[in-house]
């Protein structure tokens, strides 16, 4: 009588298992740069889409303040920033994460530093945009300070990294 094979010899399930193992290792990391990637991409987009608002504000002769300093001059208008959930302090009342300096100049700026959910590779990163004085806006990132993981390839092509 011929008895077929049942089942997986021992040697067959750990060959599944190393070629399981290999791949993770591969692929883990690719997964983290990627979201990483995603994560920043997404906030230069959310302070990239600031820049409409604020040329209308100060093309109709206002300017653009922190939330705090709207009570202080009827001309200074929030710049409609409601937070993001990859902002540090986006949960902090009343500027959400985002920090405006000379709001009444047109070379303005505006800055988030990721933080609360990004990824650790990202956290500490800060995003600013610039107006210059003939109204053109510039975006660059601040590479986090700490040993996270950081790659500058992190960035979108539209908004670099900040040379040293």
């Amino acid at each position: 009588m011929n008895h077929g094979q049942k089942g997986f010899t021992l040697i067959e399930l750990m060959i599944v298992v190393a070629i399981i193992g290999i791949l993770a290792a591969v692929a883990i990391p690719q997964y983290q740069d990627y979201t990483a990637r995603a994560q920043v991409s997404r906030v230069v987009g959310e302070v990239n889409a600031l820049k409409s608002n604020a040329e209308s504000i100060f093309n109709n002769g206002g300017q653009i303040g922190n939330v705090d300093d709207l009570d202080t001059d009827p001309r200074t208008i929030g710049v409609g920033w409601t937070g993001s959930n990859l902002v540090a302090g986006a949960n902090t009342a009343p500027n959400f994460g985002l920090n405006i300096e000379d709001g009444d100049s047109a070379t303005m700026s505006w800055n988030v530093t990721l933080g609360t959910d990004a990824s650790a590779a990202v956290r500490g990163a800060i995003i600013t945009v610039a107006r210059t004085a003939n109204g053109a806006y510039t975006c660059e990132i601040t590479a986090p300070t700490t040993g996270n993981g950081w790659k500058d390839s992190y960035a979108p092509a539209g908004c670099p990294v900040e040379a040293d």
